[in-house]
């Protein structure tokens, strides 16, 4: 199914395959900006978890960091360099979890932000820097050129209720998973399931895994992730692997991504969408 389509239309306008290429064509560069962006993926350079810092001392972090109860408690001293919402900072505050964007973080130093994270009662703060390694050496995303026949029809199946499962994360550690349902479709010429979260705004996410990630050729990050638009009403929903996403763990060794849960893994190779981070 890998490769490109010639696209043909009719009459003076694109053909619905045209136009969608073209479409995937914008999401991919938007995508690899947000990625090489000043605060994208590729600026993480650490996740420290404050239970392993006792003290509150993080090595290369001004300050000290404190979990206490439902929130963090950050103490700065004069010539530490901290920023709190954007001014410089010195004394004591209380920071819980930041939700919003990187940049937008409470606390940072110079150009670099410190979100905090909250994960099943643990704390722990980031370190976003723009002047990041990895952001220098990134060279693009490889991704498969768009093709029709990735773009399967399927049906999205709710569960009677949340179901909560144990996954690995990418940091080795076992965590919650929470799933709502499954989708399903034909591929291969047979009925696939992936099980899938619906998000805020009502898209399903997905965590999955298939052979182009166990050293197939062309080969894939090991894992990716799939976010289908809303479902209809009937429950029909267009299964588009053309924009299977690499996680956040393929640009940075920092993030705790989930694996994909039992029942993910597909037996046949997905050779769509984005495959690979690529370096100078």
């Amino acid at each position: 199914m890998a490769g490109h389509v010639q696209h043909t239309g009719t009459g003076d306008g694109p053909s619905d395959e045209a136009r969608a290429a073209a479409e995937w064509q914008l999401w991919h560069e938007r995508r690899t900006a947000v990625v090489s962006g000043a605060y994208g993926p590729l600026a993480l350079t650490g996740t420290h978890w404050l239970d392993d810092h006792p003290d509150g001392r993080i090595p290369g972090l001004p300050g000290r960091w404190t979990a206490e109860g439902d929130a963090v408690r950050l103490t700065a001293a004069d010539g530490d360099g901290l920023t709190l919402d954007g001014a410089p900072f010195t004394g004591e505050a209380r920071l819980t979890a930041d939700h919003g964007p990187i940049g937008e973080a409470r606390a940072g130093h110079g150009e670099r932000r410190f979100p905090v994270l909250h994960r099943e009662g643990l704390w722990a703060v980031r370190d976003f820097d723009p002047g990041a390694p990895a952001r220098r050496a990134f060279a693009g995303i490889e991704a498969t050129a768009y093709d029709a026949r990735w773009a399967l029809p399927g049906r999205y199946v709710p569960y009677p209720e949340r179901t909560g499962l144990r996954v690995r994360n990418a940091d080795g550690v076992d965590r919650g998973l929470g799933l709502d349902g499954e989708i399903v479709f034909e591929l291969d010429g047979a009925e696939r399931t992936l099980r899938v979260a619906v998000e805020d705004d009502g898209s399903l996410w997905a965590v999955f895994a298939d052979p182009t990630g166990t050293g197939g050729e062309p080969s894939s990050y090991r894992f990716r992730f799939l976010r289908p638009r809303p479902p209809a009403a009937d429950g029909t929903v267009t299964v588009d692997f053309n924009r299977a996403l690499l996680p956040p763990c393929a640009f940075a060794d920092h993030f705790i991504c989930p694996f994909p849960p039992p029942g993910n893994t597909l037996p046949v190779p997905v050779t769509a969408g984005e495959r690979r981070a690529l370096t100078r």
